[in-house]
């Protein structure tokens, strides 16, 4: 998917009970997850001491000879790391630079470790508590204010347990946590709802425990995929495995449904699952769905990478030639959310090639994971449009998106939705298709195999799995329509008395 759209971030941990060093697996965890954070990346590890190495840009590629450098600066048993993408704080350099992770606080009597895959909703009202207790505390990120939160509870209670309760019983949002306590233990948590993915496994001697936002974290390491944490439960990484607990009942499980059409790696396991399985079925679902388009249509094209897999579904089910006549540039890594509005489609035309001897004169039926704001689907389709395509439907795996996300993914506003403002046949006139097709909302859910309450499907059904969310949305909404200016994410500018 190439959308000027900023995706969660993710996180892992390990610790090895026979004392090596732990960075190789940090490192390799994070590499096998970058796609799920672009913007910056930083290594915590722990050997008496704490050990920090935080930078923006991509987890760099690091060369044998300056390997032994890394091992020196990041010694220790037990590290966490982060990859990051803004969903919360500034996006100017020194903003993002303040809002790297991992994040390392203190006071005098605690001292803890952090990296934060989420987004909280309750923003403004833990700013003002966190501020009592550190007047001089200027936010950078979300994850920041957890840690301080989940500091102040070790501060009070010295008892992790406690502490963690303490977060998810009056932190609203999506948190799924790895993070190392002042006397180097690994931990992990999930909030109430189980939002974003976090998984746990270990190598095969059971020596090294690991945390990971996705399974292929562990895969790369040659570790095994062993549990999913539940939402509302703590883990702790010891010598005879994970402790588990579970704090706060879950009361409302809701897996982010975006992490199955686009998020997660295909070679991720959720559930019982690989990812791309479930992708397949998506494609399989659109060619029951929409007959009477398909049958017209002479071949399938995707847009990689993404929905790959759903355009292999596709044509399983259809018998139509999936034509792979798109492919990604591999080295034009540019993101063009960072470009300037004139510069943007320039950037996602270079970093698609279309084959037009394959398409010249041809109805295509072409395959894409979702629509958010309309204008790079656009691109793609005036592309195909100059290669000589005869006719282009769009088949989207991911339904109509009609709200904001609060929970980690930067789509605040509803003016910046395609889909809040127009339906599909509209949508298909502004991008210039000749039919816009999404996967029905059932389809979806039958294909991941869990339940429609299982998941968070928030930002296509308006229905949000926490209080505050579901408020902000309804007022967002309510002034929208009314025709008020939308000015950034309600979360950071709004308390709860100004929505009530």
């Amino acid at each position: 998917m190439l959308k000027l759209l900023k995706e969660a971030c993710g996180v892992f941990g390990a610790q090895d009970f026979k004392r090596d060093s732990v960075f190789p697996y940090i490192y390799w965890g994070l590499r096998s997850q970058n796609h799920r954070g672009h913007q910056s990346h930083g290594f915590i590890t722990f050997d008496r001491e704490f050990n920090l190495h935080r930078e923006l840009g991509l987890v760099p590629k690091i060369e044998r000879e300056d390997l032994q450098n890394w091992l020196t600066r990041l010694p220790g048993h037990v590290g966490i790391g982060s990859i990051r993408y803004t969903t919360s704080g500034g996006t100017d350099e020194e903003s993002l630079i303040k809002g790297i992770q991992p994040f390392l606080a203190e006071t005098d009597n605690a001292k803890i470790a952090m990296a934060f895959n989420g987004n909280i909703v309750n923003n403004s009202q833990l700013k003002r508590e966190i501020r009592v207790e550190f007047p001089d505390f200027t936010y950078a990120c979300d994850a920041e204010l957890l840690c301080r939160k989940l500091l102040l509870g070790l501060e009070e209670s010295r008892s992790l347990a406690s502490s963690v309760t303490a977060c998810m019983r009056d932190v609203e949002g999506a948190f799924s946590v790895a993070g190392i306590t002042q006397r180097g233990e690994l931990f992990a948590f999930r909030d109430p709802c189980g939002i974003r993915p976090l998984c746990c496994g270990y190598s095969e001697d059971k020596n090294i425990c690991a945390v990971s936002s996705e399974t292929v974290g562990l895969d790369i390491g040659g570790l095994e995929f062993d549990f999913e944490v539940e939402p509302g439960e703590l883990v702790v990484a010891s010598e005879n495995g994970f402790k588990r607990e579970q704090l706060v009942k879950c009361e409302s499980r809701a897996l982010c449904g975006f992490e199955f059409a686009y998020f997660a790696r295909p070679d991720s396991r959720i559930g019982d699952r690989y990812v791309y399985e479930i992708r397949e079925d998506f494609g399989r679902n659109l060619g029951k769905e929409y007959t009477e388009i398909t049958e017209d249509a002479d071949i399938i094209i995707s847009i990689p990478q993404t929905s790959n897999d759903a355009a292999y579904g596709l044509h399983e089910e259809t018998g139509i030639r999936w034509e792979r006549a798109s492919r990604r540039h591999r080295y034009v890594t540019e993101r063009a959310f960072i470009l300037l509005p004139r510069e943007r489609h320039s950037t996602i035309d270079k970093k698609i090639n279309i084959l037009d001897r394959r398409l010249h004169g041809k109805n295509i039926a072409v395959v894409e994971d979702s629509i958010v704001r309309g204008d790079t689907t656009k691109t793609i389709v005036q592309k195909l449009r100059r290669k000589g395509a005869k006719r282009v439907d769009l088949f989207i795996t991911f339904p109509r998106i009609i709200g904001p996300c609060f929970y980690g993914i930067d789509m605040a506003t509803y003016g910046e939705l395609i889909g809040s403002k127009h339906n599909a046949q509209e949508i298909a006139e502004i991008i210039d298709a000749d039919t816009v097709n999404y996967q029905s909302l059932e389809g979806l859910v039958r294909a991941t195999g869990l339940t429609r309450d299982k998941l968070c499907l928030g930002c296509i059904t308006s229905e949000y799995p926490t209080p505050l969310a579901q408020k902000m949305a309804n007022k967002m909404k309510e002034r929208f329509e009314g025709g008020h200016k939308e000015r950034g994410r309600i979360y950071e500018l709004a308390s709860e008395q100004t929505i009530s």
